[in-house]
């Protein structure tokens, strides 16, 4: 069974995306079956080591960026499935082509966040997106999607057209030696700060995580500190930055609150490290990597009771209710507050992480490709 695995995505994926798949192409190069032969349509780390089009500057960027898109999944992508003839073809980002393959597709829609949440894209973006999308909804496709949660999401916008497979994903293999150094710049003691990573997207909530925060300082009197890592939203539509700076300025939460951007793979393992305990606010998830990853590290969660993150935690995470002030910062102090309760949700995570492996990730895949249609 020949399988052809779209990468082009990777020279502009910055996040979740991103981390699916490399993770992937990793996996399925580590763990081969004997019945799956994987063509790769890209050198998965020269992809996304190619910056021409991230983080573009102007209309003109975007546009090309665009364009370039357009070209690769409606020409250049056909091109290749004549040439190598595979018997799959997986599009791990939304979007299939809109030619007839002689091939089954297995597409890769993460969440249903086009459709739950219009007011985060702007309307020709994501009118245009939705068209790709649907146009690449032609014979002989299955839907994968990350969880149970994101499976019934898409169902109440796709219909029952498409067969959905849920395979959950493995966190981003972190093999960069840790560097302690942005512990050492920010001051930053073991156990002596909640932590969240990723960006600052307005789905995310981070600030009702910065008003948490300053709650329970005020109400604990605690001197642990927060931890806010990654860039700005996507969009200026999306994009929280600037209101989370404001609040920490109002707040005068300055010397306490750090907020150092994008952080290298050696930095992200330095940080989970030394954590108190990882809090994940956000209002909507299609899976939730930091969760896995926090357990991984036996780093305790505070999570929003959204449906994606229930299901990914399992009871391994401490839920408080999506959007509520009161009870995150209720969360926050009983966990700073009761050892005990602490230790057992880094024991639950840890062998909650276990359930995510790269070894069951692409073995998932396996079975997809090999059992059609089940």
């Amino acid at each position: 069974m020949n399988v052809l695995l779209d990468l082009q995505y990777l020279n502009v994926a910055t996040s979740g995306i991103k981390t699916y798949m490399m993770e992937l192409a990793k996996a399925a190069r580590r763990y081969s079956h004997p019945d799956v032969h994987w063509i790769f349509t890209h050198e998965p780390e020269k992809q996304a080591a190619d910056n021409n089009y991230k983080f573009p500057q102007s209309k003109i960027q975007r546009l090309n960026y665009h364009l370039d898109y357009l070209r690769w999944k409606e020409f250049q992508l056909p091109d290749l499935v004549k040439k190598h003839k595979p018997d799959v073809l997986i599009c791990p980002d939304f979007v299939s082509p809109a030619a007839s393959l002689n091939c089954r597709r297995l597409t890769v829609f993460h969440d249903a966040f086009f459709w739950q949440m219009p007011q985060n894209y702007p309307k020709w973006w994501r009118k245009y997106f939705l068209n790709l999308i649907a146009k690449g909804l032609k014979e002989n496709t299955e839907i994968i999607t990350t969880t149970y949660y994101s499976k019934k999401s898409l169902i109440q916008y796709l219909g029952n057209d498409w067969p959905i497979n849920v395979i959950y994903q493995a966190p981003k293999m972190l093999h960069d030696p840790i560097e302690p150094t942005i512990l050492k710049n920010h001051q930053l003691e073991k156990e002596g700060y909640f932590l969240h990573i990723g960006t600052f997207d307005r789905r995310k909530n981070l600030p009702l995580l910065v008003k948490a925060y300053s709650e329970f300082l005020t109400q604990t009197g605690s001197d642990k500190k927060l931890v806010l890592a990654g860039g700005a939203g996507q969009s200026k539509q999306m994009d929280d930055f600037p209101i989370v700076q404001k609040l920490v300025e109002d707040l005068q939460l300055e010397n306490q609150v750090i907020l150092p951007g994008y952080v290298s793979d050696g930095a992200i393992k330095a940080l989970y490290s030394q954590a108190f305990a990882y809090v994940f606010p956000s209002q909507n998830e299609g899976f939730g990597i930091p969760i896995v990853e926090s357990m991984g590290f036996g780093v305790p969660v505070i999570h929003s009771d959204q449906e994606a993150l229930l299901e990914v935690a399992n009871g391994a995470g401490m839920p408080f209710q999506t959007g509520s002030l009161e009870d995150l910062t209720k969360k926050m102090i009983l966990l700073s507050q009761e050892n005990d309760l602490r230790a057992q949700l880094i024991e639950k995570g840890k062998k909650r992480a276990e359930d995510f492996s790269a070894k069951k990730f692409i073995e998932a895949f396996h079975q997809v490709i090999l059992n059609p249609g089940k």
